[in-house]
């Protein structure tokens, strides 16, 4: 005989109620995935250094194109919210201040994976393609290397390719952006 456990899925605004509430610890790192609350790994130091270099080097690259959002949460739908490392997004005068961004807003969302290549690749990546994330990029350090998809279909990217040191990784949705993986995985 098996056992059916019930599980309880919780929108993205009970969600952030729940945060508001006090009811995580303030340091929690948590994200909605499909309705489960998922805690985040710690961030280790390789990891820390790869999404601070990203955020200057595409502050100084993009300039006043896009708007470079540092592990805040994007509305994938109703029970998804995840916190990409990074994801640039559309400029708004007010800085997405009444709602998170959604799908539409979004123009690169970048994955930085130490730990978690296969949570990434496996779970996150679907879940941008479903909503039509338009390109992601996921750096996997312990293979040194930048995934990038585009092309989102239903749960998949049609275009998916890799660079590694000695190569650039070139966007297909935001022109200018070319950045070598040395400087990356530096």
């Amino acid at each position: 005989m098996s056992l059916q456990v019930a599980k309880y899925f919780f929108t993205a605004e009970e969600f952030e109620r729940m945060g508001e509430a006090g009811i995580f610890p303030k340091d929690a790192r948590l994200e909605l995935i499909e309705g489960e609350i998922v805690e985040l790994s710690p961030i280790g130091s390789r990891h820390a250094a790869c999404v601070k270099f990203f955020s200057r080097y595409l502050n100084r690259t993009l300039g006043d194109m896009a708007l470079v959002s540092i592990q805040d949460p994007i509305q994938l739908n109703d029970l998804t919210q995840p916190q990409p490392d990074i994801a640039l997004l559309r400029l708004r005068d007010d800085f997405y201040r009444e709602s998170h961004p959604r799908p539409g807003d979004v123009l690169l969302v970048i994955e930085v994976a130490d730990t978690t290549v296969d949570y990434d690749r496996s779970i996150k990546l679907p879940l941008y393609a479903k909503a039509g994330i338009q390109e992601v990029w996921l750096v996997n350090l312990p293979a040194a290397v930048v995934e990038i998809y585009a092309g989102p279909s239903a749960d998949a990217y049609q275009f998916a390719q890799q660079a590694g040191r000695g190569e650039e990784a070139v966007a297909q949705t935001v022109s200018v952006l070319r950045i070598p993986v040395d400087l990356i995985l530096s």
